[in-house]
């Protein structure tokens, strides 16, 4: 899953307030525990090993955000007696707009180029939440449908973070000035500590409540899951409210970290917070290298250990600038990544999504070099060509009067034409295919029983009737087919389902589970049968009986004897059903897939080509045990031209997503190759031996 950043300013002066906040400037160390967040969740991103839970650097942003916008709003409001909100707001847009802008429009160009149509579709709905800054959401309820539900992650999935914080922005600063208004500052910050605490109560309440293992998102995208992490660091900030400085270059006389104790900050600065700090920097680690992301404990308390272990460093290092752990999160290396983290965490993401071993070539070490650099080469441009100029003011001062807002205007619509623009990809086939003419073969169909339907004409011996069982690829073969005269077809396969019905299922190597009607196929296939009384049934499965699947107390896949052994008993029932009206059952073998890849560019184990082999060694032996019922046809040499995955042929885009083929593919390439073999089994003509391919 993708995790988010965002990055307040790091330095805010002010003079101190008697009485009221003490003065906040640039603390080193707090770039650094960005740089060692943001490097925790691309390294994560990128399958490193030993950063299991290293998505947990997203709760160190959450929390320093919380810190750092609540420090801002209690001393704005301690030096002024107010808090402009107008101001505050117009701040973070320039502050985090302008870079957001420029990924989104080259993250759209890019998908126009790259991905297919339903992928392009689902990325056009992401782009204008990540745009609205409700991509939290969005991840949430991005659809139920089949393409939704099983593509492959969005290039703006990690903006789902950015929303989160976008929406913090908006309403905690109304809270706080609610909360403060006419209270003297120590009621204010303790009554701003207890809503604090209560809320972090709530969200972990709420966590817990909507965690479901096998329906996760609710509980990892909400807004009021997560803001638990938000809300200590806004603790934190009432908490340090009244005591020591977070101060620029050397400390005030009487109140750097060198000064007399004095306060609560100070005594918990030297009998809690040094030793609290190496413990918690230890349970960090801990997490970032054993946490799962689908680990029960992590939703219900996880979330709230890893947020009060980043308070306590955060508190650690503001309050005891001089300490071993403040000195080395500020040093040099570390503090330069962290000043371009936000860069480097929108960039990452759309990089990794793009830049693919299947794109470059490369795999594991020298596809992360390649990603590592593409994204802090983006990052560094993205620093100092966008974000600091405008953030600065540069470009203000530099262009009339009123140009600017015309500019952030004009990109701003920009952004929102292209995400709506439709374009037609090169690989798309001519609207009409050319049809494929069926002429029968010498010989009659294959006597059938009749249908149990009074009133249904029986298929007359002209012309074969063909029906396709299946799971989403046989639905595409048999609804992309060309227009084919001497050939009557149907379409019964079920997207997203295939035999195998055990529960527990890995796909993308994550869990999930049969998708609603999925065990009632045989009751379907049935009807199907019955109701179409085919002389052939088509049958072709490609993905679900190659996934793991948890069987005798654990997860086997295909290949093992005794998860063969179950698939053997589902394809015998599958057979049983399709020939039960005397139809001839055509299984057509598996093609090599990429449906996705993993996050070091490896396959994930339902694309590796040995399961594919696995799968249709088992359709083999099935046709063996049933000769003059059962058929196998070698669909996959035809798309697999050179023994592996291939994504276009004669330049043309034959497997839209990796998995399914393109209306190209089915009309031009398997159905001139398909429909007569099927045509010649119906009539009991056809002769495997004489035809080159099955």
């Amino acid at each position: 899953m993708a995790v988010g950043h965002v990055d307040p300013d790091r330095t805010v002066a002010s003079p101190a307030v008697p009485g009221g906040t003490p003065p906040l400037g640039y603390c080193r160390a707090l770039d650094g525990i960005r740089a060692l967040a943001v490097a925790a969740v691309v390294l994560f991103h990128a399958g490193v090993a030993g950063l299991r839970g290293g998505f947990l650097g997203v709760d160190t942003f959450f929390v320093l955000s919380g810190f750092l916008i609540t420090s801002l709003l209690l001393n704005e409001r301690a030096r002024t007696g107010r808090i402009a909100l107008g101001r505050f707001w117009v701040h973070r847009a320039r502050r985090l707009l302008p870079a957001l802008l420029a990924m989104l429009i080259a993250t759209i160009v890019a998908g126009h180029l790259l991905l297919d149509d339903g992928a392009l579709r689902l990325l056009r709905g992401d782009a204008y939440a990540a745009l609205g800054y409700v991509a939290n959401w969005r991840m949430i309820f991005r659809g139920t449908g089949y393409v939704a539900v099983t593509a492959a992650p969005s290039p703006l999935q990690h903006t789902w973070s950015l929303g989160i914080e976008e929406q913090f922005y908006l309403l905690w600063p109304l809270l706080v000035t609610a909360l403060v208004t006419g209270l003297a500052a120590r009621h204010a910050r303790a009554l701003l500590l207890a809503c604090c605490l209560l809320g972090v109560a709530a969200s972990q309440f709420a966590c817990g409540e909507m965690f479901q293992p096998d329906a996760m998102s609710r509980a990892y995208y909400g807004t009021d899951t997560r803001a638990q992490a938000l809300l200590v660091g806004a603790a934190l900030a009432a908490l340090l409210a009244g005591g020591r400085a977070v101060g620029r270059g050397a400390p005030r006389r009487g109140s750097g970290p060198g000064a007399p104790p004095r306060g609560f900050a100070a005594a918990a600065r030297r009998t809690v917070l040094g030793p609290a700090a190496l413990l918690a920097t230890a349970v960090t680690a801990w997490l970032w290298h054993t946490a799962g992301d689908q680990a029960a404990r992590l939703y219900h308390g996880g979330l709230t250990v890893a947020a009060l272990a980043t308070a306590v460093v955060i508190a650690h290092a503001v309050t005891s600038p001089g300490s071993a752990v403040a000195r080395f999160l500020g040093l040099a290396p570390l503090v330069r990544l962290g000043r371009i983290s936000y860069g480097v965490y929108l960039w990452h993401w759309p990089l990794f999504t793009y830049v693919t071993a299947d794109a470059t070539g490369l795999s594991r070490w020298p596809l992360l070099v390649v990603r590592l650099a593409g994204t802090l080469g983006l990052a560094v441009l993205s620093y100092h060509l966008i974000e600091q100029p405008i953030r600065r003011g540069a470009l203000a001062r530099l262009l009339p009067h009123g140009i600017p807002v015309a500019v952030a205007t004009a990109t701003l619509g920009v952004v929102i034409i292209m995400i709506g623009v439709e374009t037609v990809p090169a690989t798309r086939p001519p609207a009409a295919a050319a049809p494929v003419v069926i002429t029968a073969p010498s010989g009659t169909p294959r006597a059938r029983a009749p249908i149990n339907r009074p009133g249904r004409p029986q298929a007359a011996g002209r012309q074969p009737r063909v029906t396709f069982f299946g799971d989403s690829v046989a639905w595409v073969i048999g609804t992309y087919l060309p227009r084919h005269p001497g050939m009557w077809t149907s379409v019964r396969a079920i997207q997203g389902c295939g035999i195998a019905t055990l529960p527990d299922i890995r796909m993308l190597g994550t869990g999930h589970t049969n998708y609603p009607g999925c065990t009632s196929w045989r009751r379907r296939w049935r009807h199907g049968v019955d109701t179409d009384n085919p002389d052939v049934a088509v049958v072709e499965l490609n993905r679900w009986e190659l996934m793991d699947r948890r069987y005798q107390g654990r997860y086997q896949h295909v290949g093992e004897p005794a998860y063969d052994t179950y698939l053997t008993a589902q394809l015998d029932a599958a057979v049983a059903i399709a020939a039960s009206r005397g139809a001839a059952v055509v299984l057509l073998t598996a093609a090599y897939t990429h449906r996705a890849e993993r996050p070091d560019g490896g396959l994930y184990p339902e694309d590796q080509p040995q399961r594919v082999d696995a799968w249709n060694r088992l359709l083999g032996a099935e046709a063996a045990r049933h000769p003059g019922t059962v058929t196998v046809l070698d669909l996959a040499p035809l798309v697999c031209p050179d023994g592996r995955f291939t994504r276009d042929i004669g330049g043309m885009r034959v497997r839209s997503d990796g998995l399914h083929y393109t209306p190209y593919a089915v009309q031009s390439i398997i159905a001139p190759w398909l429909l007569p073999r099927l045509a010649a089994i119906a009539t009991g003509t056809y002769h495997p031996a004489a035809r080159a391919g099955g």
